[in-house]
């Protein structure tokens, strides 16, 4: 199969062929290149995924085709880089998660003048020279399909720099020099953090060496991947693992230099730890928790503006961040803002943080500065919010992530985001009411719309205009007596609903 005295000939009894569940459309692609003549194996991210046992997210071919003949065979494709990839987009797949199929021609080393893209691509006919250019060597394993066995299929491994042997001991290391690697692409560095944070391995003691060296280079790199490395680490089962790490590795501040102004800065007896230690474990509750990007960086800067706000108090006899929630929603949004991150991402974690120190004595709230709390965060942000303030709670060092003042304060929330159960939940009001009557204001008009409450309680489908109005002009044929007392009896029933909703959302939240 290899041809001979080549290290893929050399390798053949070294591999062995396994079992793997691909799907057929990755298959179909494969094989129409083969029975071209051209070789096709997997390669990258998805074979790694495979050895581990994860179903991978994306898949990558290399093969020795050109880009001409690999557009020449599929029907529907696109390329637009200068890289040589195609993408193959297959729209017959049954599979929602595989929208594209990459292709790439085996490439050649080439000069890397800006620390991110090569000088020019050259496109090789050998994988073991596409092999050698790759990052690291866990995903410089390739894999040859060589028929089905039931429901996987058998392929055969061809790994040349003991990426097995890597992902076996859990270790990321680079193929080859590491200095060497990361000059050609800076952003390997924080993919090192992210692969690292995401597959829990650890980085090759030369590669770590490596990185602290070559750190500086990130100032080549775009905002907009680094963005895209540092949400993939965000949204990771272990952020506060990879954060730690991208300090230590003297990367994170090409990420966002604020976040390490936190680190040594001591808070008050409130919190067990400094700001950074207290905004890492807060974003690492909301990912136990499996919660969305906008909470989790919300919990990261929540407090990023407390090292620029802290004073001591000589009164207090501890320091004090007044100022801290306003200040850091500005910080935040720059941040984001530089990093490129989506308009509605930006607004949603800003207002999180703005209003994150929301909390005050529950027996003495009201309903109305809960309501003003509502009107300032919006109805679609207030549970994010409630979330936000269980991280920032636990990140302080305290286990019990739902005290008393927090179900209060949630059941306070319920409560005004009911239906309301009053005459402003009817379809006409007092002016349409004095319109088709033609009466003048009076005491009657109110009487009116309580009766009109009434029939609604009983019946919510009258709630109509036509309906209410038809039940108006009856209603204006009664005395004030007579309505009033139909009137009376619909405030006596709306009391009772509300009465019942509300017991039921203190009971829910173990609450009086």
């Amino acid at each position: 199969m290899f041809p001979k005295n080549t290290k893929l000939h050399k390798m053949k009894e070294k591999t062995k062929n396994n079992l793997f569940p691909i799907p057929d459309q990755v298959i179909k692609v494969t094989k129409i290149l083969e029975n071209k003549g051209f070789e096709a194996y997997l390669i990258g991210g998805c074979v790694r995924d495979l050895l581990l046992g994860i179903k991978p997210k994306d898949w990558d071919i290399t093969t020795n085709a050109k880009p001409e003949a690999i557009i020449s065979l599929f029907p529907k494709t696109f390329y637009e880089n200068d890289y040589g990839t195609v993408g193959i987009v297959d729209e017959e797949t049954s599979d929602e998660t595989i929208k594209v199929i990459e292709v790439t021609p085996y490439r050649l080393e080439a000069k890397y003048s800006n620390s991110r893209h090569p000088d020019s691509v050259l496109f090789s006919s050998k994988l073991e020279d596409d092999l050698k250019r790759r990052d690291f060597t866990i995903n410089a394993i390739a894999l040859k399909i060589e028929g089905k066995s039931e429901e996987k299929y058998k392929g055969q491994i061809v790994d040349l720099y003991k990426g097995q042997n890597d992902i076996k001991e859990k270790t990321l290391r680079t193929v080859g020099d590491p200095e060497e690697r990361l000059n050609e692409d800076a952003l390997r560095m924080l993919r090192a953090v992210r692969i690292s944070t995401e597959l829990g391995f650890t980085i090759n003691q030369d590669t770590e060496k490596a990185i602290r060296n070559k750190a500086y280079l990130l100032k080549n790199i775009s905002e907009e991947r680094i963005r895209d490395e540092f949400s993939r680490i965000i949204l990771s089962e272990r952020p506060m693992a990879g954060l730690v790490l991208a300090n230590k590795l003297s990367i994170l501040g090409y990420i966002s230099p604020e976040i390490e102004k936190g680190i040594g800065i001591e808070q008050n007896q409130a919190h067990s730890y400094d700001v950074w230690e207290h905004s890492l474990r807060s974003l690492q509750h909301a990912a136990d928790k499996k919660w969305p990007l906008h909470i989790r960086l919300a919990a990261l800067f929540h407090d990023v503006s407390k090292p620029e706000t802290r004073r001591w108090s000589a009164e207090k006899k501890e320091w004090t961040f007044y100022g801290h929630d306003v200040v850091g929603a500005k910080v935040a949004a720059k941040i984001l803002s530089r990093l490129k991150f989506p308009k509605n991402t930006i607004d949603d974690v800003s207002v999180m943080i703005r209003w994150h120190m929301f909390f005050s004595d529950t027996e003495q709230i009201t309903l109305s500065s809960v309501r003003r709390l509502l009107r300032n965060v919006g109805v679609d942000l207030i549970w994010d919010l409630m979330n936000l303030r269980i991280c920032d709670r636990v990140g302080t060092g305290r286990p019990k992530e739902n005290p008393y003042r927090l179900r209060k304060y949630k059941s306070m929330v319920e409560e005004v985001l009911r239906d309301p159960i009053s005459v402003g939940m009817l379809k006409v009001d007092g002016n349409r009411i004095m319109a088709i009557t033609k009466a003048n204001p009076s005491p009657k008009i109110g009487f009116i719309l309580h009766a009109l409450l009434e029939e609604v309680l009983d019946d919510p489908t009258l709630n109509t205009e036509d309906q209410l109005e038809k039940i108006v002009l009856q209603l204006n044929k009664l005395s004030d007596i007579e309505l009033k007392k139909i009137g009376e009896k619909g405030k006596q029933k709306k009391e009772e609903e509300e009465e019942k909703d509300i017991k039921e959302i203190r009971d829910k939240y173990w609450v009086k």
